[in-house]
């Protein structure tokens, strides 16, 4: 996190300390919409397992975009937590539509952390070039 306090941001981005608060309240929320499903009349082991799966999705990118500076691949993993979070909307949906609801707010932060990404990854090209041979070298 140290590392990120020197990156170039957008003029959008946020204080620091606002986002411990904006995760903890998507993280109540993300929490009540996936009881609701779970304590449902028809729960659902597709729903959850979507639910589940863009859980470690979400906390990997934290790792790639933190840990790694890996801001074009974060961003590319940030797209697939997106589809990831619309899908699981969508499966929550026939079984609870609160449950459905309350992840909106949660795909809206993630549409803005897109931004985000992206715009840093713009804004530091050297970092994301070296990101890519690092990972072409771990994959010959």
């Amino acid at each position: 996190m140290e590392a990120f306090a020197l990156v170039n941001k957008p003029a959008l981005a946020p204080p620091n300390w606002l986002f411990p608060i904006v995760w903890t309240l998507l993280y109540t929320l993300m929490g009540f919409a996936s009881y609701l499903i779970y304590t449902s009349k028809r729960p659902s082991q597709q729903a959850l397992a979507a639910y589940g799966l863009q859980l470690i999705v979400n906390f990997f990118w934290s790792i790639f975009f933190f840990n790694l500076q890996w801001y074009l691949f974060s961003f590319i993993w940030l797209v697939l937590l997106w589809l990831l979070i619309l899908y699981t909307i969508k499966q929550f949906y026939p079984i609870s539509k609160p449950a459905s609801y309350l992840l909106i707010p949660y795909l809206l932060w993630v549409t803005f952390a897109g931004y985000l990404n992206y715009t840093i990854y713009l804004w530091q090209p050297q970092a994301s070039y070296h990101q890519f041979a690092i990972l072409h070298l771990h994959f010959q």
